[in-house]
């Protein structure tokens, strides 16, 4: 009872404070771009917590760029996370949470962990399936809603290969028989994979991205752990971007040392592999920035050993200068603690020249760095398959002027039409954007 009653306190304390500790000093846009400021880091007995409150919509909703229009595809879900088009314009919708992760939650950090993602609206049962939408008659809101899959295992990314639908459970990846214009599968999933989960999962989110030529899926696993505090024997294929074979589910390290990327997209014109990635907390509120990058095949982009290419983290023991030496430093930087998740190319977008060539990004927003950042839906622009300029806002409001979330945006897509699609888990709504009418 004594324990329990420390963690509560304990808790009580770090929420309380929320907005106290370490603040952020940079510039704006100082740690924006292919080569951000990354000052010293700051370590304190108690780290910063500044959380958006989970409110909601209530009627409103976010803010669109000059030239822009938003309104909602469909509301009511359950904790929309990740977006994928099908090729019939169908939008599949993974209504998702984490799943049962009792090691993830042990420690006072663990309980205190659980409640700064309640306040955020992060704690809800997961729904366990995937949902379509269809838009019948064209007007970008979907008619029709039906329960595509259920049953589910926290599920999150999601790939069509052929008659094929892949999905990514937070503990592998499993096929289902797809034909066009079905709006329920009620086929047994068929194991392709097993995927790193097991009772800590702390980056629980898998995401699959089919190769061009369909004879591979690319994975994402998140790290165990914020900088191997749980031990590195329980970061094996972590922190990794793994390759699997379709045709028999081998699986291999394409990527590593990519503490918890999310969003995949193939870019148009150079046909490599991009990913946004969270990096590591509790250094301070300016580090470490999460960042946009291509991705090479065997390359190893420094956690938990560095960040940023060589800054070396020396909370982490034992060090290894051997890996720390092959580390690579990513291509752009998105500012710290953003938490970028939701990324795709604008190849299909019909929003503009602004956003005719370069990446949108969803920034889920921070939780621990004052002031907030995050809680938008950015446009990176490209030119020659690089990123080329300064981030564009598409998205804002998502945090109302007395700092509580109405929105939290996840997954972003292009849909047939050429709008850009974004899942809010906060909202619970999937945003439509396009050019404003004239």
């Amino acid at each position: 009872m004594r324990a329990r009653s420390s963690f509560i306190v304990a808790a009580a304390i770090v929420l309380g404070l929320s907005g106290c500790g370490d603040k952020s000093t940079l510039l704006a846009g100082a740690g924006v771009g292919p080569a951000p400021f990354l000052p010293a880091p700051k370590q304190s007995l108690i780290p910063t917590v500044d959380i958006a409150p989970a409110k909601g919509w209530n009627g409103g909703k976010p803010n669109a760029a000059q030239g822009l229009e938003v309104h909602a595809i469909a509301s009511g879900l359950d904790h929309p996370r990740w977006l994928y088009v099908l090729p019939n314009g169908d939008v599949l919708v993974a209504e998702t949470n984490a799943p049962e992760r009792p090691d993830d939650k042990k420690g006072i950090k663990g309980y205190i962990m659980g409640k700064v993602m309640a306040k955020a609206g992060a704690a809800v049962p997961s729904a366990n399936r995937i949902t379509l939408l269809r838009d019948v008659d064209g007007d970008g809101v979907a008619e029709l809603r039906s329960v595509f899959l259920q049953g589910l295992y926290s599920p999150f990314g999601m790939a069509l290969v052929g008659e094929t639908l892949y999905v990514a459970n937070a503990d592998g990846i499993v096929r289902f028989p797809y034909k066009e214009g079905m709006t329920k599968i009620t086929a047994a999933p068929q194991k392709v994979a097993p995927l790193p989960g097991g009772t800590i999962n702390h980056h629980w989110t898998k995401n699959i991205i089919a190769s061009r030529d369909g004879s591979k899926l690319y994975a994402t696993v998140g790290s165990n752990s914020n900088v191997a505090e749980n031990g590195i024997e329980n970061e094996v294929d972590r922190a990794a971007i793994l390759e699997v074979d379709i045709g028999n589910g081998g699986t291999r390290v394409f990527a590593s040392g990519l503490r918890n990327p999310n969003g995949m997209a193939w870019e148009p014109q150079s046909g490599a592999l991009w990913t946004v990635v969270n990096e590591r907390d509790e250094i301070g509120s300016d580090l470490v920035p999460d960042y946009l990058t291509s991705v090479k095949d065997g390359a190893f982009y420094g956690w938990p050993y560095s960040y940023y290419g060589r800054h070396v983290d020396e909370r982490v023991k034992p060090p290894r200068p051997d890996l720390v030496a092959k580390a690579i430093a990513p291509d752009y930087a998105l500012g710290a603690h953003v938490a970028a998740l939701g990324l795709t190319f604008a190849e299909g977008a019909k929003l503009g020249p602004t956003f005719a060539s370069g990446a949108f990004i969803g920034e889920h927003g921070s939780w621990n760095r004052k002031p907030l950042s995050g809680y938008k839906v950015v446009f990176v622009p490209f030119a020659g398959g690089k990123p080329n300029g300064q981030p564009v806002d598409v998205l804002t409001g998502f945090v109302d002027r007395n700092g509580d979330a109405l929105g939290r945006p996840v997954g972003v897509a292009i849909d047939k039409a050429g709008a850009l699609l974004v899942a809010d888990d906060v909202g619970n709504v999937v945003w439509r954007v396009r050019p404003a009418a004239r």
